[in-house]
Order: structure tokens, then sequence, then C-alpha cells
């Protein structure tokens, strides 16, 4: 049983080397919102999600274009001698999971309070290779 455990993680260990991710942490926009546009680039290209992502107008897209360029960068760091272009690189999960939420008082009439939720969210990009002659 040994053997087998640590040809599993060998075979883990492999896998994991194509792959590279990029996490967003504690990111101030609603879970909601981010999901619209991470919906929009999940299973892409790297190429044509970082255009789609350039000319979304919403403000959830910067953040997310921004944390594809680092997820690029990690990967580039794990496969120096491969090429991004020969790799045929695509957004192998996106996932958006809500965080912390801050809780304010907003003043309503008759002297009451109504509490506003000020909600945000993480982040997790995981890249992978189409092409498996990566090394």
């Amino acid at each position: 049983m040994g053997v087998r455990k640590r040809q599993m993680a060998e075979r883990l260990k492999e896998e994991k080397a194509k792959l590279a991710f990029a996490k967003l942490n504690n990111c101030p926009t609603s879970p909601r919102k981010m999901r619209l546009v991470a919906d929009l680039v999940r299973g892409e290209g790297v190429e044509k999600a970082l255009a789609i992502l350039r000319f979304n107008q919403k403000e959830a897209s910067k953040r997310l274009e921004k944390l594809l360029l680092s997820a690029l960068a990690n990967w580039q760091a794990k496969n120096e001698d491969a090429d991004i272009e020969s790799a045929d690189l695509f957004i192998k999960e996106i996932k958006v999971d809500s965080a912390r939420m801050l809780k304010r008082l907003r003043p309503a009439p008759q002297g009451r309070a109504h509490r506003i939720r000020k909600r945000s969210n993480h982040v997790t990009l995981v890249l992978g290779a189409r092409n498996n002659a990566v090394s």
C-alpha cells in the first residue's frame, strides 16, 4: 500500500507541474458581480480571455485581468524552458467564493437603522496546458 501511495503522489506532482494558479483574496466586490465576469472566461484560451477581460466594462474584469496575468507569470516561472504559445494555455478552473462581510448601519426614517452588508470575495484561477509536451 505504501508503494501505491507513493506512485499517486508522484503522479499528482507531475500534474501539478503543468498547472499554475493565482489567488485573489478579500477583493471588495460582491461575489455575484465577480461570477458574472468569471463565467465569461471559464474554459477559454489565455489570449482570448485576456481580450474578453480587457474590453469588458465591468470593474471586476480589471481585477480578473490582473489575476490572469499573475497566473501566467507563475506558469512561466514554473516552466522556464517552455513557450507559452506552444503550451496552448487555457483557464482550467476559476472559482469565486464569498469572503468576509463588513456590516455597516445606514440611517433610516423614524430613528431606525438598516444594516448594509458590504460583501467581498476570494477568486482562485488555475491555468492548464492543452499540449502535454510542455517539458
